[in-house]
């Protein structure tokens, strides 16, 4: 086990040097590019909201500095070499900002959400800009129309931000869509449907920020890349804070996630840890607004799809058609790539978490029409599924989570519990969390009717 820091330099000349704790190991995290450019996509991102008429706050872009720290930690240490459990990492972060006081007022919340996020062990710093450095975001202009969008949501490429994309412009409002931009399918994915959106919606000025923020294979010495990636929501978190501070009012970022997802309850034991993602749990999301408070940035983060399976949101969404012709091309699967070993192009596998949610949520939102979705396993029913093989290990977990709640409806209030805290919801959230999740196992045992597992 090695710990790490990371500590992040305005450049060459920034050389601010950080003592070392005993086993730590320093990496330097370079954010200039050129001159005057900010590097790792921040820069480009700066620009691009520039031509839109965005422009962030020192604050803002401090979130997205901070962010990558984040991300370059969170994918370039490896679990396996890295920690003592094979999981659990101790990471530590001095970020150059510029307001080293406001920040240390949220370094407890964000290392809070931190540690719950990625279940690793986090430890944040914070230091003054070089004076050079001390504003790197462009200046408003002068003008008496602020920025014209009214609405700001992630979009990842995947069903819920298709269906969140739908009704916000179905109702008349003008978003800003938040990309990251991942591997070549999810890229391939957000940019096919909002090209689809932008011509059967023509004339609305409704735009997307799209950022690539990647770190190569080596930038941590001695350590192999991680791909668990499991803080990669907080870059995309940040993203979305980073604009809104150059919306010129308070902002909502609005995050779509169906509500058996955001809460994801383990399925079974085994899945507490490292396969039970936080990515919009709302222990997660409230901490990210107690930080924003902190900071005095005036913006919140909200899932206005809390409430709701995935299939309910299919079922609901502001324009059917539109969603039944552009379901094809958004993207849920966990891993589409997985089939190239068969010689398959990147697409859904059809029975991990994310695609068996998506199968049974268009089997209750499309009716009577079929999923249009091409499978690797198109039929989960044409033959015993063997759970010691991947096809088969995430429809039994969910078989034996549907039987379990089937069996006892009253542990529904208690399971929602274990993958975090619910403090932050009132009794009445709580209650409709149960439901959600309830609802949710439901709609996917409607599609395992017939599905049969058993050992190799």
């Amino acid at each position: 086990m090695r710990r790490h820091l990371i500590t992040g330099h305005y450049g060459p000349r920034d050389r601010n040097r950080m003592p070392l704790g005993d086993g730590e190991i320093e990496t330097r995290l370079d954010l200039v590019a050129s001159e005057r450019s900010l590097g790792h996509g921040i820069g480009r991102a700066l620009a691009d909201l520039s031509r839109l008429g965005v422009f962030p706050s020192e604050m803002g872009v401090d979130v997205l500095v901070l962010a990558a720290h984040v991300h370059a930690a969170d994918t370039r240490v490896s679990r396996d070499s890295e920690s003592q459990d094979g999981w659990t990492r101790e990471l530590r972060l001095v970020v150059p900002v510029s307001d080293p006081d406001r920040w240390r007022t949220a370094a407890l919340t964000f290392e809070r959400l931190l540690n719950f996020l990625t279940g690793d062990h986090w430890s944040l710093g914070f230091r003054a800009r070089p004076a050079r450095f001390a504003r790197v975001a462009p200046t408003a202009p002068a003008r008496l129309i602020g920025p014209q969008f009214d609405d700001l949501a992630l979009f990842s490429g995947g069903l819920d931000s298709l269906i969140g994309a739908i009704d916000a412009l179905e109702a008349g409002r003008t978003p800003l869509l938040i990309s990251h931009a991942g591997e070549g399918a999810t890229s391939d994915a957000q940019a096919t449907i909002f090209d689809v959106l932008k011509a059967h919606y023509r004339g609305r000025s409704f735009e997307r920020l799209r950022l690539w923020m990647a770190f190569p294979d080596g930038f941590i010495r001695g350590s192999a890349g991680e791909n668990t990636t499991r803080g990669r929501s907080f870059l995309f978190f940040a993203l979305g804070v980073f604009a809104g501070t150059g919306l010129e009012r308070t902002f909502t970022l609005k995050v779509p996630e169906n509500g058996l997802i955001a809460v994801n309850v383990p399925l079974d034991p085994l899945r507490l840890g490292a396969l039970s993602t936080r990515t919009t749990h709302p222990f997660y999301i409230a901490r990210w607004n107690d930080a924003l408070g902190a900071l005095g940035i005036s913006g919140r983060i909200e899932n206005p799809y809390w409430d709701r399976t995935k299939g309910e949101m299919a079922e609901e969404c502001a324009n059917p058609a539109l969603l039944r012709r552009l379901t094809p091309a958004s993207l849920s699967c966990a891993s589409p790539t997985k089939g190239r070993f068969q010689g398959l192009s990147p697409q859904h596998c059809g029975y991990c978490l994310p695609c068996l949610i998506r199968r049974a949520s268009l089997l209750k939102g499309l009716r009577p029409d079929r999923d249009p979705t091409i499978y690797t396993v198109p039929d989960l029913a044409a033959h015993a599924l063997d759970t010691r093989q991947s096809e088969g290990v995430q429809v039994r977990s969910f078989q034996l989570a549907i039987e379990r709640l089937r069996a006892r409806p009253g542990l529904a209030p208690i399971l929602i519990h274990k993958p975090g805290p619910l403090f932050d919801e009132s009794p009445q959230r709580q209650a409709a969390l149960a439901d959600v999740y309830r609802r949710g196992l439901e709609e996917v045992g409607s599609l395992l009717n017939g599905v049969r597992t058993r050992p190799g």
